[in-house]
């Protein structure tokens, strides 16, 4: 939901906490495409005598995905394996750094045409809910031992502390704070480590981390970031190629008070033991294209497959035109606990920058009759996933209109504000299934809905306060009854300071 890398909106994975789950996710989302003609006959026949044939190849390789991928992101490193930066390893100490972020978020949420939210007190359900908190993030990376594999440690620990929200006015299941049944904690953190090991300029990391790919992501749209338990390998051993390939177990949602807990569908609500994936970007030799492709399994729930491509043209006078593309497949497997998932969500964003302007207009389509799901709250690189909605419901198709502008040549460094008006249409629910279906309370066809966003922020540029992000959010989402998620205005106020210790 969405900080580093991703979607080329600014206004989904940003630079502090942007977006994320809808507000609506009281009651969850959703998604699919049109591609699916082309993509579906190489991914999944569909001829129906060879159907239980395909699905058990296709769960015979995500098993040996599963088991091989990080052995052999290893073994094409170290075919290709060139000085890498092991060999400018400083040390455990000398090469050690220690980060601190401060934030600062204010919400308010303004629920209208008769919506309302349950509260954490467990009163009367309330059309205003608001939440302030501080978070603390410490983030500590060792250097590397020596010699021809280094050793290391990363470690982290996070804090927030409640600055003054009622369990009357917050929603049932807050965004920022935790909760201790109908109270809300008035402090509460979580802290974890990894051990890593380099060889070359291929790393291995097992324990609590964070990740970032397209199809297993942690999100940083909140007060503080969502970690995972289990292995990471990556590896840019190869030249304008980067490797990846993990196993993880466990997961820390981005208010949670501790560590290691299953493994979450966004919006089928199911539990899975484990989520493995392997794939990587490719910085093309073709001058301003580069590609991502990735394949992941959550386990007994779906296979999923990611193609990604980002191009851009540098016109003349300060001018460019970019498209970006993403792809996502994703089919039931084992014992398919969200039940029968056969989809295909695709967006598609073209943008023209002008000097401080820039004009997006985007597309996204879902091809399927479930919502396309996802696990991590920021495994989600589409385009249309906006502020209050992921525009992603069974059969939807949206577009978006946005404007960008860095009003730094005009007010002052540092400054930028956007607009983004989004639209979803085409909705049905009629055959999702039971598991989603209950889930999100969402039934029938015909939902459509609309979301406008509107953001300024100031990052300032110099001095002792040099890194202070100052940040004005919203947003407004209007739906019918179909689409299920709840019609709000949305004020949101960020306020963020990242210290280098050492």
């Amino acid at each position: 939901m969405a900080c580093y890398g991703g979607p080329a909106s600014w206004y989904k994975v940003g630079d502090t906490p942007l977006s994320g789950m809808p507000l609506s996710a009281e009651v969850p989302k959703r998604a699919q495409h049109h591609f699916k003609g082309i993509v579906s006959r190489a991914w999944a026949p569909r001829l129906n005598g060879h159907r239980n044939f395909q699905r058990h190849k296709t769960m015979t390789y995500f098993k040996w995905m599963a088991r091989r991928s990080g052995l052999a992101v290893l073994a094409v490193a170290a075919s290709h394996a060139q000085a890498g930066a092991q060999d400018q390893a400083k040390g455990l100490i000398e090469g050690a750094s220690l980060g601190m972020v401060n934030r600062m978020v204010y919400e308010q949420l303004d629920y209208r045409r008769g919506d309302s939210t349950r509260v954490v007190s467990g009163g009367a359900r309330s059309q205003m809910a608001a939440e302030a908190a501080y978070g603390l993030m410490l983030n500590f990376s060792s250097g590397y031992t020596q010699g021809l594999i280094g050793l290391g440690l990363d470690a982290h620990a996070y804090g927030g502390i409640n600055l003054g929200s009622d369990a009357d006015k917050v929603r049932s299941n807050p965004r920022y704070i935790a909760k201790d049944g109908s109270d809300l904690q008035d402090s509460f953190g979580r802290a974890g480590a990894a051990l890593k090991l380099r060889w070359s300029s291929t790393e291995l990391k097992v324990g609590e981390m964070r990740t970032k790919n397209p199809i297993f992501h942690s999100s940083d749209t909140r007060l503080l970031p969502e970690t995972n338990r289990g292995w990471l390998i990556s590896s840019n051993d190869i030249p304008q190629l980067s490797l990846q390939a993990g196993r993880f177990t466990g997961w820390a949602d981005r208010n949670a008070r501790k560590n290691g807990q299953p493994l979450l569908a966004n919006y089928a609500g199911v539990q899975g033991d484990a989520f493995s994936f392997a794939g990587g970007s490719w910085a093309t030799p073709w001058s301003g294209l580069s590609l991502s492709s990735y394949v992941g399994q959550y386990e007994d729930v779906w296979n999923t497959w990611y193609l990604g491509g980002v191009y851009k043209k540098a016109l003349a006078d300060k001018q460019s035109l970019s498209l970006s593309l993403n792809l996502y497949r994703n089919q039931d497997t084992g014992a398919a606990k969200a039940g029968k998932v056969d989809n295909l969500t695709w967006s598609l964003m073209a943008t023209y920058a002008a000097g401080m302007h820039q004009l997006g207009l985007g597309y996204q389509k879902v091809d399927g009759d479930t919502p396309f799901d996802y696990v991590n709250r920021g495994s989600i690189w589409l385009e249309n996933a906006m502020q209050l909605s992921d525009f992603n419901a069974p059969h939807e198709a949206s577009w978006q209109l946005k404007y960008e502008a860095d009003l730094g040549q005009w007010l002052t460094p540092g400054l930028r504000a956007g607009v983004a008006y989004t639209r979803g249409s085409g909705i049905d629910y009629s055959r999702a299934g039971s598991v989603y279906t209950n889930y999100l309370g969402a039934t029938g066809s015909g939902g459509s809905h609309w979301e406008r966003d509107m953001l300024l922020r100031y990052t300032v540029q110099q001095g002792q306060a040099k890194g202070l992000a100052l940040q004005l959010r919203y947003g407004v989402h209007r739906a019918n009854q179909t689409q299920g998620e709840l019609n709000v205005n949305q004020v949101r106020l960020l306020a963020e300071m990242p210290l280098q210790i050492f």
